[in-house]
């Protein structure tokens, strides 16, 4: 098991490495801004959830299978890539409305939390960056020394996944006081779902073009 001494150092490094404007940062904060709170929160807890698929992978090392075969690497690369492009488009191709409500007072079915928690967790697990950053962070602060190597990994991205969850569900939580305002002026959301749009669009082409 990591010792307080591991893990302490670890967390202070991931809040760090979390909070810096990134790719999952921009998804979580343009749902919360066009969906509102509830929704945002919902796709922000999901990008973390799909932390623990790379922990697990990271810890029985098909990350290190998947990183050396540039096939493999290329996919899914390309299916991310495909993924968060087909996100974009559906919001592109919004009316608008930012989510609100149906008439008897439950969100509508297409923009439920489940579905955002789900489509956040998705465009976390099969983002092969991800893949190769859990590959080359957790090991630095594993020590051999104290135990089962793969367990102290999983421990480790357990420990990423909650401060993520933290994270990310606040950064969904603040952004949803923009989409409120905006539910008052549906032109306004109507600009925002196109800009949150491009943004996925632009990550989803980045994402598939890299090397």
């Amino acid at each position: 098991m990591p010792t307080l001494a591991q893990v302490l150092p670890f967390l202070l490094t991931a809040v760090l490495l979390t909070a810096t404007p990134g790719p999952d940062n921009l998804m979580v904060l343009g749902v919360g801004a066009s969906k509102g709170r509830r929704l945002g929160m919902a796709f922000g807890l999901g990008c973390a959830t799909g932390c623990l698929s790379h922990t697990v992978l990271a810890a029985l090392g098909v990350s290190a299978v998947l990183a050396a075969s540039p096939v493999a690497f290329t996919a899914l690369r390309w299916l991310g890539g495909a993924y968060l492009v087909w996100l974009g488009i559906n919001a592109l191709r919004s009316r608008g409305g930012l989510g609100l409500p149906a008439s008897n007072g439950a969100p509508a079915a297409s923009d439920s939390a489940a579905r955002q928690f789900f489509k956040g967790m998705l465009a976390n697990a099969i983002n092969p960056k991800v893949v190769l950053f859990f590959l080359s962070f957790l090991p630095q602060f594993v020590v051999p020394a104290n135990g089962d190597v793969p367990l102290q990994m999983a421990v480790l991205g357990v420990v990423f996944t909650l401060q993520a969850a933290v994270l990310f569900g606040a950064l969904g939580w603040f952004a949803g006081g923009i989409g409120q305002w905006l539910q008052r002026r549906p032109r306004a959301g109507l600009w925002l779902d196109r800009v949150s749009g491009v943004v996925f669009v632009g990550l989803g082409l980045r994402m598939a073009l890299s090397r």
